[in-house]
C-alpha cells in the first residue's frame, strides 16, 4: 500500500531507494517503471521512499510519498540548478537506519544496484558519478585544501550514494549559504552537483563506471571514428556488458527515444557529441538497454492503470518548474 505523505516505511535490512519529482516533467509512470525494473532484483530495496511536492495519485504498492521540505521549494532552486535536489539530505526527512541510493527517474537499470552499497569504503563518504576532467581521490582533496575550497573534483548527480544521517550538512550548509547569497552564479551554489562535490570533497568518491555510467558521457563523442575505436578497445566492451544502469539526460537520449531508434542511426547532442546506434559502436549491452526500456514501459503503464483504479483523482496540477 502507499505510504502516506509523512516519515517513511520501517526497513529490515539492504539499502533504501530515494526518488525526488516536483512539477509534471514526470509523473507516476515514470515513477512506476523505474521501481518495477528495482523490483525484478533479488537485491532490490528494502524501502522505496518518494520526496514530491504533492500527493501522486497513480503510484505502484510499497512506495511511500515524503512532504518536501517547503524550504526548498523555491522556483529559482527548480529550474536548470536543481538546487531543490538537495532537499533530500535535510535532517530527518530520511530514516538513517539503511544506506539510500538516489537514482534521477530517467535513469534505466538493467542489473543489481546493491554493489553501490557494499563497495562503501565508510558510511561517511558520498558517491556520484564523475564528470569533470580531475577525478575524486587524494590529489583532488589536496587542491581543494591549497586552493581554499576554489578548486575541486566534480561530478554528476544523477546517482547518489550515502547513509542518511551522515550527510545532514549539506542541506543544512546550503540553506546557510543561500540565506546570505542572493547571486549563485560563478558560486558551487549554481548546480546542486557543484555544491555537493565541493561542499563534501573531503568525503567524495565516484560511482564505479563498472557498475552505473551516463549515456553521453560513455557513449557519445565529438567525432565518430573516436567513438568507434575506444568502443572496439577489449577492456571497454567487456566493462559496458557488466553495467548495472545507465542514466539518459537530454532529449536525444531518451528511453523512449532510443527503444524506437533504427539500427545505425547517428545521433546528435546539443554539445556536437555523435554516437551511432548499433551493437558495433555500444556492444551487448545495447540490447540490455533496449530491453529493460520496453520492460520498464510497460510495467509502468499496468501500474499506472491499476493505481487510476483504486485511488482518488488528482490534485489540481501546480505551477511548478519541472526539473530538467
Amino acid at each position: 500500500m502507499r505510504g502516506p505523505m509523512g516519515s517513511g516505511q520501517k526497513g529490515s535490512a539492504g539499502w533504501q531507494l530515494v526518488l525526488v519529482i516536483w512539477g509534471e516533467k514526470y509523473g507516476a509512470s515514470d515513477v512506476n517503471g523505474l521501481v518495477a525494473a528495482l523490483r525484478d532484483r533479488d537485491t532490490g530495496p528494502a524501502r522505496i521512499s518518494l520526496v514530491t511536492d504533492r500527493p501522486r495519485p497513480g503510484l505502484a504498492d510499497g512506495i511511500t510519498e515524503l512532504a518536501f521540505p517547503p524550504e526548498f521549494l523555491q522556483p529559482a532552486w527548480m529550474r536548470g540548478g536543481c538546487q531543490a535536489k538537495l532537499a533530500m539530505f535535510r535532517e530527518g526527512l530520511l530514516q538513517g537506519d539503511l544506506p539510500a541510493i538516489y537514482l534521477d527517474l530517467d535513469t534505466v537499470v538493467m542489473g543489481d544496484l546493491s554493489p553501490l552499497i557494499t563497495r562503501r569504503r565508510s558510511e561517511g563518504e558520498i558517491s556520484i558519478l564523475q564528470s569533470a576532467v580531475l577525478p575524486f581521490g587524494a590529489f583532488a582533496r589536496l587542491l581543494y585544501r591549497l586552493s581554499g575550497g576554489r578548486r575541486y573534483a566534480r561530478g554528476n548527480s544523477s546517482v547518489v550514494v550515502w547513509q542518511p544521517g551522515q550527510c545532514d550538512y549539506i542541506a543544512r550548509r546550503f540553506l546557510e549559504l543561500a540565506a546570505g547569497t542572493p547571486d549563485f552564479h560563478n558560486t558551487p551554489m549554481r548546480a546542486d552537483e557543484r555544491f555537493i562535490s565541493w561542499v563534501a570533497q573531503p568525503v567524495m568518491r565516484a560511482v564505479p563506471r563498472d557498475m552505473v555510467v551516463k549515456f553521453p558521457t560513455e557513449f557519445m563523442f565529438p567525432w565518430l571514428w573516436l567513438g568507434r575505436v575506444y568502443g572496439a578497445l577489449p577492456w571497454v566492451r567487456q566493462r559496458r556488458a557488466g553495467l548495472a544502469a545507465i542514466t539518459l539526460p537530454g532529449v536525444e537520449v531518451k528511453a523512449e527515444v532510443l527503444a524506437e531508434l533504427p539500427d545505425g542511426s547517428e545521433v546528435l547532442d546539443r554539445k556536437g557529441r555523435r554516437m551511432i546506434w548499433s551493437d558495433a559502436w555500444i556492444g551487448p549491452v545495447r540490447r540490455r538497454l533496449t530491453e529493460a526500456i520496453r520492460i520498464a514501459a510497460g510495467r509502468s503503464d499496468s501500474a499506472h492503470r491499476a493505481g487510476d483504479a483504486s485511488l482518488p483523482a488528482p490534485d489540481a496540477a501546480s505551477d511548478a518548474p519541472a526539473p530538467p
